[in-house]
């Protein structure tokens, strides 16, 4: 079930991307040019997901007490601001700004025809493992903890 559900997500998020125009770092650096020619169509497609998120978190999601495919909520107890988040964070946008895409939308990129992309987001997957290698991070003990 879970499994169905990942897809089916998955399916309507890069849908969107492509759909909405985000798939394309064009628009991503036009909304990110707010002392040039600023666009805000990126706020739009966030304003617009929240619109359709907000009354299913509050009518369907919220109201539940346990996840639907799985046995527990896996939600980070992590409160603080660490030099880790905020490095990280910094990364984060560094490689956004630089390439005008966001992960997520990179791969409805590449879905999207657009080969150009696969450079990026070979780049991203060494970034995590990198990231993973730096900070001693196991997999195993990650992927435990989700089951």
């Amino acid at each position: 079930m879970f499994r169905l559900i990942a897809l089916i997500s998955g399916f309507l998020f890069g849908a969107g991307m492509i759909v909405s125009g985000m798939s394309d770092p064009a628009n991503v650096m036009a909304f990110l040019d707010i002392f040039g020619q600023w666009s805000p169509d990126l706020a739009f497609v966030m304003g617009g997901a929240l619109l359709v998120f907000a009354p299913s978190y509050w009518l369907v999601i919220r109201r539940k007490a346990e996840p639907v495919c799985t046995d527990q909520f896996c939600l980070s107890e992590n409160k603080k601001l660490d030099v880790q988040l905020l490095s990280g964070s910094a990364l984060f946008g560094l490689g956004w700004g630089i390439a005008g895409i966001c992960p997520g939308p990179a791969i409805s990129s590449i879905a999207n025809g657009n080969l150009g992309i696969v450079g990026f987001v070979f780049a991203m997957l060494v970034g995590m493992f990198i990231g993973d290698v730096l900070l001693g991070k196991n997999k195993q003990v990650n992927m435990a903890k989700q089951s």
